[in-house]
């Protein structure tokens, strides 16, 4: 009776120490990387969407976030979500768009005046499309993010007309459609990575460069750059992206409790990005930076040949689809 006692006692530990494994074995650890700094909202949605995600999933899923490209550039971090190297990427259109060409049709110049243009576009059958597309391309949308409204800085002078613009070096992201538009300016473009662009300016490599406010905020671009013009002159979104293979291995369950937390975090740096604006220019005449508005009208004019060239290429009848919708507001 003791014996049998003792194994029924034995079996029941055995039990008890199983059960954190079995719990363990149920986890889900997955990692989002994202290229902007702590208190860009880029980051902000990324813990909310790591913290949601935790809420909804009883606790099963975590999300680690790193932030400032410590995982590598855009470009790095698209080519390791498509080979499933990566979970999670917030990342730039222009990035995204070397794999999904379709993406730089939502970047053609003064294409949208106000961010609720561009989310309208995103959350219809357009960005339905765009999101079928990066499916194919090994990417799985779970929301689009915005970059902003984008204006320009440098270390020369402010830039008010086209002509100011001749002969500045420029910095670009990987994103063709902004090398195009610095091109049609007369800047000289230069690719560089953004983790690498504040010592870049600050060493006089580049003059200047593109951004919406909240990233030359986040990133201290300021210091650098004392002049910023409100050009306006292009929308970029920031898709958040999950790697078509970790999709695959979850459960229903599992993407209903990441689909519930994407749409929260969406939600939240939407508002994060739009309230960005008017409080970071007063912030910014604040520390001692010369803000000046760029005479739009004159900008667009020279910047035309951006659209007809982008509606001549491979991907021009989502260009012209894209164009058509922005403009029929």
């Amino acid at each position: 009776m003791q014996r049998h006692t003792f194994t029924a006692t034995l079996l029941a530990l055995a039990a008890a120490a199983a059960l954190p494994l079995a719990a363990h074995a149920q986890a889900v650890k997955l990692t989002l990387g994202h290229g902007a700094a702590p208190g860009n909202p880029r980051h902000e949605a990324s813990l909310k969407f790591a913290e949601v995600a935790k809420a909804k999933s009883g606790g099963r899923i975590e999300v680690q976030v790193a932030p400032s490209a410590q995982l590598g550039d855009d470009a790095a971090m698209v080519t390791a979500l498509r080979t499933g190297a990566l979970d999670l990427s917030a990342n730039s259109q222009g990035a995204v768009a070397n794999a999904v060409p379709e993406y730089a049709a939502f970047g053609m110049p003064f294409l949208f005046s106000n961010l609720q243009q561009a989310w309208k576009l995103l959350d219809g059958p357009l960005g339905k499309e765009l999101a079928d597309r990066s499916a194919d391309k090994g990417m799985v949308v779970l929301g689009y993010w915005d970059n902003g409204i984008r204006h320009m800085s440098n270390s020369k002078k402010a830039i008010v007309k086209p002509e100011d613009m001749k002969g500045l070096k420029m910095r670009t992201p990987p994103d063709a459609v902004t090398v195009d538009i610095m091109q049609s300016l007369g800047a000289e473009a230069q690719q560089i990575k953004f983790a690498e662009l504040y010592v870049a300016l600050q060493q006089g490599v580049v003059d200047g460069q593109e951004n919406p406010l909240m990233n030359i905020h986040a990133s201290k671009l300021y210091e650098v750059n004392k002049f910023i013009s409100l050009t306006g002159h292009k929308y970029e979104m920031t898709p958040l992206l999950m790697s078509k293979r970790s999709w695959d291995r979850l459960s229903e369950a599992d993407r209903k409790a990441l689909q519930e937390a994407a749409a929260e975090a969406t939600a939240l740096q939407r508002k994060l990005s739009q309230e960005a604006d008017d409080k970071l220019i007063a912030d910014l005449k604040a520390k001692g930076v010369q803000v000046n508005v760029a005479d739009k009208a004159a900008f667009e004019k020279a910047t035309e040949k951006v659209d007809d060239k982008w509606i001549a290429s491979p991907i021009g009848p989502f260009v012209k689809k894209v164009v058509a919708a922005a403009r029929a507001k």
